[in-house]
């Protein structure tokens, strides 16, 4: 792997998520336009450091995910 993940799952949903709607609003809701695009363009970063679960910003800041070392069978792993 070339990167550490360091953006938990549920930030990763609602990165997803709101990049969705961001998208749409951009495309939809601004008809194009250059503001349109650019906040289309936003939620194309949003949904894809959601994906990924890597954000390039977020390791700038130094942020980590705290990973337990061992894990039982039933623990679920976020």
């Amino acid at each position: 792997m070339l990167y550490t993940k360091n953006v938990p799952m549920g930030e990763r949903l609602l990165r997803v998520l709101s990049g969705a709607a961001l998208i749409a609003y951009g495309v939809i809701g601004r008809k194009g336009g250059a503001l349109g695009y650019l906040v289309a363009g936003s939620g194309g970063v949003a949904v894809l450091t959601g994906f990924v679960g890597f954000c390039p910003m977020c390791a700038l800041a130094g942020r980590r995910i705290r990973q337990s070392i061992e894990k039982s069978p039933g623990e679920k792993p976020w």
